[in-house]
């Protein structure tokens, strides 16, 4: 017979791990640079932005399309990093849960 007082107990168990896995991919930094170090991103553990840094020789006036290209792609590399450190954290908790079950192709279905 299932114990309703264990599964809740379990339950909030994993909520609380749960918000300190959150808490603590918060405070991640990702450090990211594309075009051999022409553009420099800063992003948190909640994928947002925190610092940019553009090489002044990048920018030219007549060529824009290349330092949006550069933009674009540090941001994407930045947000990519950000997925997968959250997706690594979140196979490790459910790895615990599941007692070492492989997952992965659950978590990291291929496209």
């Amino acid at each position: 017979m299932i114990d309703m007082n264990e599964m809740m107990k379990k339950a909030q168990e994993l909520s609380e791990t749960m918000k300190q896995q959150q808490e603590e991919l918060a405070k991640q930094i990702i450090s990211v640079s594309v075009g051999g170090e022409m553009v420099k991103m800063t992003f948190n553990g909640k994928q947002e932005a925190i610092s940019i840094e553009i090489d002044p020789e990048v920018v030219d006036a007549d060529d824009i399309e290349t330092l949006q290209d550069l933009i674009l792609s540090a941001v994407n590399e930045g947000l990519r990093q950000s997925q997968q450190n959250m997706q690594n954290s979140l196979g490790q908790q459910i790895g615990k849960m599941t007692g070492g079950l492989d997952l992965s192709s659950i978590l990291n279905p291929k496209s």
